[in-house]
This record gives C-alpha cells, sequence and structure tokens, in this order.
C-alpha cells in the first residue's frame, strides 16, 4: 500500500497490471522547455521505464516562472536544458532510463530513438513540429501535439492510420500564429496544456486505447473560453504526410528552415548547411578575447555586439539580432558553413 506507485496502482485506469505495462514503454519528448519539463517530470514519477528528452536550448532567467525542472543555478551555467533536466529527473526517480540528447530533432536524431511507443510535442516551433507530424506517421507512432502562448493553449493526440495528421489540419485549424515573443505567456497555461498531454500520454503508455480523447481541444484561461472540435472528417486522402501515397516532405532537410527567430529572446537560431561537428576548444583559440562562458556543451563569445552561443553541431544562437538575414551573414563570417 505504501509502494511508490500505490496510489496510482488503486485508480481504476491504471491498476497493477498498467503499471506493469508502463514500466516497459519509452516516450519520447521533444522541447524540454515548459511543456516538456511538466510532461518529462510527470511521466518519470509515474513510473515509465525509460524517456528520451531532445532540447537544443540552454536554461535562461528567463525561463525559471514556468519550466519547472530548473534552477538559477543551471541558467547561470548555461545548462543544456536537456543534461539539466536529466540530471533533475533522475534525482526525481532512479529507477527510470533517461537518455538526454542536446541537440535539433533532426531526422537523424529521431531515428536514434527508435525503438519508441510515443513522441510528445514541446516544442515553439512550426518547423520542427511538422517534422514530427511526418517522423511518426512514417514510424507509425502515436504523437501528442501541444501548444501554448499567452494564456491560450492548444492539444490534440494524433494517431496514425487512425486520426488525421498535423498536416491534414494546417488549412481549416490555427496551429501556427502569435508567439511567447509577441504575446508572453503565463504559466498556468502551460500546466493546463501539459496535463492534458500527460493524461493522454498515460492512456497511451498503459493501453487504454478507448479512453483516449477525440477532439482537439483549445481553452483561453483569461477569457475563460473551452472549446472541443470533432476533426477526424478533416482527414485527407491525399495528404502528403498520412495519405494512402505518403511522401513524408517535412523529413526532407531542405525542406526546413535554416534561419529562425527564437521565442521572446531577441534572437535568431541559424543551423549550418550541412550538419557539421565543431571543435568547441579550436573556437575558443580563435576567439579567445571575445570569449564570456564555456562549458563541455557551448561557448559563448561577444561579437561585434552580439553574444553567439555556439554548439558542437555548428548550431548558433545569435543574441542581440532578430533579422535573419543578418545573422546569416554574421554566421557565416565567424562559424563558416
Amino acid at each position: 500500500m505504501y509502494s511508490r506507485y500505490s496510489r496510482q496502482e488503486l485508480f481504476h485506469g491504471i491498476g497493477k497490471d498498467g503499471q506493469e505495462i508502463l514500466g516497459t514503454k519509452h516516450a519520447v519528448i521533444v522541447g524540454a522547455g515548459a511543456l516538456g519539463s511538466a510532461a518529462a517530470e510527470t511521466l518519470v514519477r509515474a513510473g515509465i521505464g525509460k524517456i528520451t528528452i531532445i532540447d537544443r536550448d540552454f536554461v535562461e532567467y528567463s525561463n525559471l516562472n514556468r519550466q519547472q525542472l530548473y534552477t538559477e543555478k543551471d541558467a547561470e551555467s548555461k545548462m543544456p536544458k536537456a543534461e539539466a533536466a536529466k540530471n533533475r529527473l533522475q534525482k526525481l526517480n532512479s529507477e527510470i532510463e533517461i537518455i538526454s540528447i542536446t541537440g535539433e530533432a533532426d531526422y537523424g536524431v529521431l531515428e536514434q530513438t527508435l525503438p519508441a511507443d510515443l513522441v510528445i510535442d514541446a516544442l515553439d516551433n512550426f518547423d520542427t513540429r511538422m517534422l514530427i507530424n511526418d517522423f511518426s506517421q512514417k514510424h507509425g507512432l502515436p504523437w501528442i501535439y501541444g501548444a501554448c502562448v499567452g494564456s491560450y493553449g492548444i492539444t490534440y493526440t494524433i494517431l496514425p492510420q487512425i486520426t488525421p495528421c498535423l498536416h491534414c489540419l494546417m488549412e481549416d485549424i490555427p496551429i501556427d500564429g502569435e508567439t511567447c515573443d509577441t504575446a508572453g505567456i503565463i504559466a498556468p497555461a502551460v500546466q493546463m496544456v501539459s496535463s492534458h498531454q500527460s493524461t493522454e500520454a498515460l492512456k497511451i503508455l498503459t493501453e487504454n486505447w478507448t479512453a483516449l480523447r477525440a477532439d482537439l481541444l483549445s481553452f483561453n484561461l483569461w477569457k475563460n473560453e473551452f472549446s472541443a472540435v470533432d476533426v477526424q472528417r478533416l482527414k485527407k486522402a491525399d495528404c502528403a504526410s498520412c495519405g494512402k501515397a505518403a511522401s513524408y516532405p517535412f523529413l526532407e532537410y531542405k525542406n526546413r528552415t535554416k534561419t529562425e527567430v527564437l521565442c521572446g529572446r531577441n534572437a535568431v537560431q541559424v543551423r549550418p548547411a550541412e550538419q557539421q561537428y565543431l571543435s568547441l576548444p579550436e573556437l575558443k583559440k580563435r576567439y579567445e578575447t571575445t570569449l564570456q562562458q564555456e562549458n563541455k556543451h557551448l561557448v559563448v563569445l561577444n561579437l561585434e555586439g552580439k553574444r553567439f552561443v555556439i554548439f558542437q553541431d555548428g548550431r548558433t544562437i545569435i543574441h542581440g539580432e532578430n533579422d535573419k538575414a543578418r545573422a546569416r551573414t554574421l554566421y557565416q563570417k565567424y562559424i563558416g558553413g
């Protein structure tokens, strides 16, 4: 009665059998920000067998109002979010296998996570979200879409071959618009979306398929508005991502943008045209007089009054710049590619 999962086992929807099943499952969480850290903590505390966390970013002080896994120390040291999340989660439940990947969630990285049972979307950008959609369709993986901005949130559970995919919904449902850069965000909106995502995740991971919510759910907490929409009729037989002749267009690297303005950061992320591996010690040596900070995952340089946060995979976040073309020029000048 007093075991770690006893109260969860008492719940009729899970029980001891469901708890045992949960302990054999593997979930992949893409994004370790507000939604990702909340979902990861829920699943780790619930006793999932394995969890993989993918995130390209590092912890900053502006994250701490809503990203529950991180501390001021993480922000001070610019700890990569995936690594900081793993460190915290391992302390919460040492029985769980936790894999952290600091980098872009591209097709190659996602393939490394297989076999998996579920993908949870905890992203803040449309580009990678569509890649996840195609990846999940190709490999037959359930995935849970979720997004929030301001006091608004939206979430939908996507089952390959059964429900419409995100590509199907693009023409009819507003799934991409304002960002926290323009509208800000409050923590309760994050918690609401995460609660729905995590509940759906537990249903899938304990194989309670009939309990899944069929509707697309959206809400605005500040305006006291809630909506559940039946979108099954929007499934398209000719969809390039989930139709009979699916070509999975968003898996192609050329279809992914190489520069991206980051949410709420006055910063642009630049990815190299081709994936590469940078020597951080060499980079540090080259720009020794401009070095601001470093750890084993990244170096921080001050170049032309801009703060360059450079990762080993060539990704660079240029702070103090919100023009994509200018960011690309700066990247090519100092990093190459």
